[in-house]
């Protein structure tokens, strides 16, 4: 269970009373708070025991929906000691993929009334409320500095993202980001933004490495989350929960592929901001990863637990297939078997309130237990720019 450590005023997340039907919806978060971005926490950075102190890190991040106040969750979930942020800011990124902020949006953070904030292992923080006009489908960047050394820094690997760093200080309130002359392709510390706004809710998308958007054009926003959010136009919030290479029944130990899907449900779904809707693409990897899952009914046990849980809290779940995979490496009749079972549970058993079928929109008509070769990424499981567009526009946004 996700450890959110209050500071200062009311800044948990909850829910509202819902009604017994699975499609109802949550009440917003007080105030109107709703998740604009979200990345979930992985692992801890390998080899960083003493964490980076002295490091300001500007993590670019794209936003679904805008608002007129943000405040942003940061976490220490992977470290093993106390984490001390002492300088947190948020602004506006003047163009895209750039770590310079507009002119007069830098905010520093603060946390219950103070700039420094530490952050016991294992947990979260808030940030208060901060006066920043946040537009829908932008970049913002979220720096943060750390003071003196913490243990393994929690990051989220497969971003697609170039973010930006400098080891020489606080330079979390510079707006020219002249200062950050180094790049990186993962966020540290930052997990959540929510905004707030007019969006009545947020989409949280549950999976591995399709969801986070591998073999998608990095810096583009092209992961199929982020082309729902285009389609959405800004009315509800868009979370990405992926991680590459994460899965349902099984953790990697040493490996940036997360906690299992049922470990993390309660901090990467349950908690975020305004959640009223879940899409789940989880299974792929139980099935193809070492050692092979082939008994669907321990995958569609494993779902059936995540509705369960999601629907307890009146969120409705859509139910995605998952995707073809011939020609990818470890490819057999007996895994391909598998994935047709779990396909035909999430089809038909009716436990979820809507079904995004993927495996149907991007497979090939002449082979359908192959990728369309237009929406393949070139290594016959991960789609391409094309192939991420095409499974959104397979959901029907009504159901959502």
């Amino acid at each position: 269970m996700r450890r959110l450590l209050a500071v200062g005023t009311a800044v948990l997340v909850t829910f509202g009373a819902v009604t017994a039907s699975s499609t109802a919806q949550v009440e917003q978060t007080p105030g109107g708070w709703v998740g604009s971005w979200a990345a979930a926490p992985a692992a801890g950075v390998p080899g960083t025991p003493q964490g980076y102190p002295n490091y300001s890190i500007r993590n670019v991040v794209h936003t679904s929906i805008g608002g007129s106040k943000a405040r942003v969750r940061l976490s220490n979930t992977f470290g093993t000691g106390p984490l001390v942020f002492g300088h947190v800011t948020v602004a506006v990124a003047a163009a895209p993929g750039s770590p310079r902020a507009v002119p007069g949006s830098l905010r520093t953070l603060t946390f219950g009334g103070m700039s420094t904030v530490v952050v016991p292992a294992g947990a979260e923080v808030l940030s208060d409320p901060a006066p920043v006009r946040v537009p829908a489908d932008a970049d913002l960047l979220v720096t943060t500095f750390v003071p003196t050394p913490s243990g393994p820094v929690t990051y989220h690997p497969a971003a697609q993202q170039t973010s930006f760093f400098t080891r020489n200080g606080d330079f979390a309130a510079e707006e020219s980001g002249a200062s950050f002359t180094e790049q990186t392709t993962v966020w540290h510390y930052v997990s959540e933004v929510d905004v707030q706004g007019v969006a009545p809710g947020a989409v949280v998308t549950l999976g591995d490495s399709i969801t986070d958007g591998v073999g998608s054009t990095p810096g583009a926003d092209h992961r199929w989350p982020d082309y729902l959010s285009d389609r959405l136009h800004g009315r509800l919030g868009v979370l990405n929960a992926g991680i590459s290479a994460n899965r349902l029944l099984l953790d990697v130990p040493g490996s940036g592929a997360g906690r299992n899907a049922l470990a993390r449900f309660a901090d990467d779904v349950l908690s975020v901001g305004g959640v009223r809707t879940l899409i789940v693409l989880e299974g792929i990897n139980d099935i193809q990863q070492d050692p092979h899952q082939t008994d669907p009914e321990m995958i569609i046990s494993a779902l059936r637990q995540l509705v369960a849980q999601a629907k307890a809290r009146g969120i409705r779940v859509i139910g995605a297939t998952l995707t073809p995979f011939k020609g990818w490496q470890v490819y057999d009749e007996t895994l391909e078997r598998t994935r047709e079972a779990v396909n035909t549970f999430i089809r038909t058993s009716g436990v979820y309130d809507g079904v995004a079928d993927f495996d149907a929109a991007i497979r090939n008509p002449a082979d359908p237990l192959a990728m369309q070769a237009a929406y393949d990424s070139g290594d016959h499981l991960h789609p391409n720019d094309a192939g991420y567009a095409r499974m959104a526009a397979a959901i029907d946004l009504n159901r959502l």
